[in-house]
């Protein structure tokens, strides 16, 4: 999720804490909902847990992990895309996040936590110029 200010182009990202309680920056993601593509579930989660609406411009990827909940393997993949901010308000995100700040990107690349979403950030501000 990108905006332009004054010829800066910003990201928003959105922090929770892991299990060990250490606080993630990151970007919104979530479950494709069986009666949705993609693309709409993107949407859904940039706007529940961001309060942001947004328009896609471009795909960005996938990304495939896994991780291990109450000694459970769990295997996750993301689909990422380009999307812009169209309105809404940061403070408006849901209990699932501590908090949503908006970056410049170069800050924002340092800032998120998982590499792959570092590298996800890098194709957007490939895309972005």
């Amino acid at each position: 999720m990108y905006r332009r200010r004054k010829g800066v182009v910003q990201v928003a990202l959105a922090s929770r804490r892991t299990r060990r309680g250490d606080l993630a920056w990151g970007l919104a993601k979530g479950a494709v909902e069986p009666e949705e593509t993609p693309e709409s579930a993107a949407v859904r989660e940039v706007r529940e847990e961001t309060g942001l609406e947004a328009t896609i411009e471009a795909p960005l990827g996938q990304s495939r992990y896994f991780y291990v909940w109450d000694g459970v393997r769990v295997r996750k993949r993301v689909h990422f895309f380009l999307m812009r901010a169209t309105g809404g308000d940061v403070s408006d995100h849901d209990d699932e996040m501590e908090e949503v700040r908006w970056f410049p990107l170069p800050e924002a690349l340092k800032r998120a936590t998982y590499r792959g979403e570092r590298e996800i950030l890098t194709k957007a501000a490939d895309h972005l110029g």
